[in-house]
């Protein structure tokens, strides 16, 4: 009995131990930006258009004309949008994977 209470006790410790350095690795990952646009966004956006509402282009002028201003309003348009775009959730864009693509947007498309 006093055997089994020390092993499960090690095994209990290292996993422990061992749980913060996966969490790490997992945080540290660097997101691919484009990579994600082109997963999520490119079939409706190519090269910054916008195939279903041609004059709700991702150009800065063109966000800023229909109230878009920032990565914050990118990402909130991704989770509300209006008709004639998919509804991109947390779950089916964690919010990383929103802001990162928020950011490309902003830097990529003026």
């Amino acid at each position: 009995m006093k055997k089994l209470v020390v092993v499960s006790v090690s095994v209990l410790s290292l996993a422990l131990m061992a749980a913060p350095g996966f969490c790490a690795a997992k945080k540290a990952e660097k997101i691919d930006a484009k990579a994600k646009f082109d997963q999520h966004c490119v079939a409706c956006h190519p090269k910054g258009g916008n195939i279903i509402r041609p004059d709700k282009t991702l150009s800065k002028k063109s966000l800023e004309a229909h109230g878009v201003k920032s990565e914050k309003d990118i990402v909130a348009k991704m989770r509300n949008p209006g008709p004639g775009m998919t509804k991109f959730d947390a779950k089916a864009v964690p919010d990383a994977e929103a802001n990162a693509i928020a950011k490309y947007i902003m830097a990529t498309f003026k």
